[in-house]
């Protein structure tokens, strides 16, 4: 497997309209599990997002792109309840297959709509952070320009873009972890591709470098993080 380079000819199945709904909705579910396990949000909430929000001394409007199955909105939700904060949450989603998923996770503090962020930056909605889990690498070059734009728009405080980062350790591992919880979804199979898509943080930084100012660390292994100011 040549890793040296994105693979942005792959395409997830899960992406594709007609990719059978049982398997999706059982994959979106299952991301849970994965996310809590690989995605270093406990390390971004208590390093990054939570100061942030602390500071403000008032209640917080935090906004999810591309919320998937909600499973990260939803256990950021519970972080924040934990620690006493009061913190309303937004994930969005234009697929109203992932929508049909998050909206099981919905409490009074956390919703989910079917939208994009060009859609919502439209309506003149600002949020005191924006945060994103696993988009960036599905994203093309025009239409990564808008994402960004989109995101620092939409927040008057901080921007955080989580995502996986691609190496042959981190591949491995996934391939190998992977399998006892694949059988009738598309974890192993998408989770890969998503892998070999990624980005490694220095091509990230480059990337990022023509779409305003952004700072891109590793908060956990096998995961870039982007970093923005919002301009809401």
């Amino acid at each position: 497997m040549d890793l040296r380079h994105r693979d942005v000819a792959l395409r997830e199945l899960m992406d594709d309209p007609a990719c059978d709904p049982a398997a999706l909705a059982r994959t979106l579910r299952r991301f849970d599990v994965v996310n809590r396990a690989v995605s270093g949000w406990g390390t971004v909430w208590r390093r990054r997002l939570r100061p942030v929000l602390a500071r403000l001394d008032r209640p917080a409007r935090v906004l999810d792109i591309g919320s998937g199955g909600g499973d990260v909105t939803a256990r950021l939700a519970r972080l924040a309840e934990r620690d006493g904060l009061s913190v309303t949450w937004l994930g969005i989603d234009p697929d109203p297959r992932a929508l049909a998923v998050a909206r099981e996770r919905a409490r009074p503090d956390v919703e989910f709509r079917s939208t994009d962020s060009t859609a919502l930056r439209a309506t003149g909605e600002r949020f005191d952070a924006v945060i994103s889990n696993h988009v960036l690498h599905h994203l093309g070059e025009p239409e990564l320009g808008a994402f960004l734009a989109d995101s620092l728009a939409l927040s008057s405080g901080i921007v955080l873009h989580a995502d996986i980062e691609r190496g042959r350790t981190a591949y491995a591992l996934y391939a190998a972890g992977i399998l006892p919880l694949q059988r009738g979804t598309f974890l192993r199979t998408d989770g890969l591709r998503s892998i070999r898509r990624s980005y490694r943080a220095p091509e990230l930084r480059a990337t990022l470098a023509g779409h305003g100012e952004w700072h891109v660390v590793r908060p956990a292994p096998f995961r870039v993080l982007a970093m923005g100011r919002g301009r809401g």
